[in-house]
């Protein structure tokens, strides 16, 4: 029997450009190989992403309507009442979701706005649902918060390599990035970190994301792989597009440097046909997000997703099924009484 490829720290430049320069069948037939090793085959998990707050968000990355250094007509809002996003949960985990992930427009969460937060993470865990956040940087802390509340995931991607990040985002550091990964990590949560593909960087540029990422001591559970949406009022919006092929090898690449990890197929999945996704799955990709928006942008509707896994053959992870509706129903009920009673209080004072 075939061992199982190494899971490794140490990558060297060459080794991921040789990675690159295989002919296309055999870099995906090698990803495979190593995917059947760690993962169950034909199998993909499911999250579904929720813009727990919206725009206005202080930081300039190039990419991202939500930042207020642009005009994108994007409307802006505050943050969401804990019930509704609850109700949100419930409903993606009606449509197959296993994981629900929350995402606010913020630098960096403050401290007014943690209790609200830290009730939407025991919501989601009661309904039997993993949790992810992301909320900006993080300092010691607020990752203690976060895990305390039983937060699972936290996500904080690095986006880009080091040497072209400063081409894409200014208002924050790439070590601020590192820092943060470390204090999720510090505080015992898993660690969800990718980086965005066609933003004008170079393979090279793909080749350093993917090392720093691979060369962690401890590899991301989830390393989410974007390719970019163009909005327009943003700087990237002209950008020229990235060739199918060039984003199916990172994918392959990623799998065969993080062998354990989940690779998920996130943003950009509605600019991708269902045979470039099914590449993407062939690569190594088992994980994607359900629902019809992710934050800001277009997603393809979790119909949509369930006829594609059904041509592929590929069924969604199911989760623990420790709620039902009586069940969810009762924890909306009990929480807008604690809101009522407790958290809503501060108004008054």
């Amino acid at each position: 029997m075939q061992a199982k490829a190494p899971i490794r720290h140490n990558w060297t430049e060459s080794e991921v450009q040789a990675l690159f320069d295989l002919p296309f069948m055999d870099l995906m037939f090698q990803a495979q190989t190593v995917h059947r090793q760690y993962h169950a085959a034909n199998r993909v998990q499911v999250s579904t992403l929720c813009s727990i707050k919206t725009g206005a968000c202080p930081e300039d990355c190039k990419y991202c309507p939500q930042s207020a250094h642009y005009n994108t007509d994007l409307e802006t809002e505050r943050l969401m009442k804990v019930k509704a996003v609850l109700q949100e949960a419930a409903e993606a985990k009606a449509k197959g979701a296993t994981r629900f992930c929350m995402g606010a427009a913020w630098k960096s969460p403050r401290a007014k706005d943690m209790p609200y937060v830290l009730e939407m993470i025991k919501g989601v865990k009661d309904m039997g649902l993993e949790a992810c956040m992301t909320l900006g940087t993080l300092d010691k802390g607020q990752a203690a918060e976060l895990a305390d509340a039983g937060l699972d995931y936290y996500n904080h991607n690095l986006d880009t390599s080091p040497e072209f990040y400063g081409k894409i985002i200014t208002t924050r550091t790439y070590q601020d990035r590192l820092d943060t990964l470390s204090n999720v990590r510090e505080a015992g949560m898993k660690v969800c970190c990718g980086g965005i593909m066609g933003m004008g960087e170079n393979e090279r540029d793909r080749i350093g994301l993917l090392m720093t990422l691979a060369n962690m001591e401890e590899h991301p559970e989830s390393v989410p792989i974007n390719m970019l949406v163009k909005v327009e009022g943003t700087p990237l919006d002209q950008v020229d597009d990235l060739e199918p092929f060039d984003f199916i090898r990172t994918i392959a690449i990623a799998r065969i440097m993080m062998p354990a990890s989940a690779v998920r197929l996130s943003a950009g999945r509605t600019n991708m046909n269902e045979q470039m996704q099914a590449m993407c799955f062939m690569a190594g990709a088992n994980s994607i997000f359900y629902g019809e928006k992710l934050l800001t942008t277009d997603n393809p509707e979790a119909d949509a997703d369930k006829q594609l896994f059904n041509k592929l053959g590929i069924n969604a992870e199911q989760g623990e099924d420790v709620s039902n509706d009586a069940h969810e129903q009762a924890i909306l009920h009990n929480l807008q009484a604690q809101q009522d009673a407790k958290l809503f209080t501060d108004a008054a004072k």
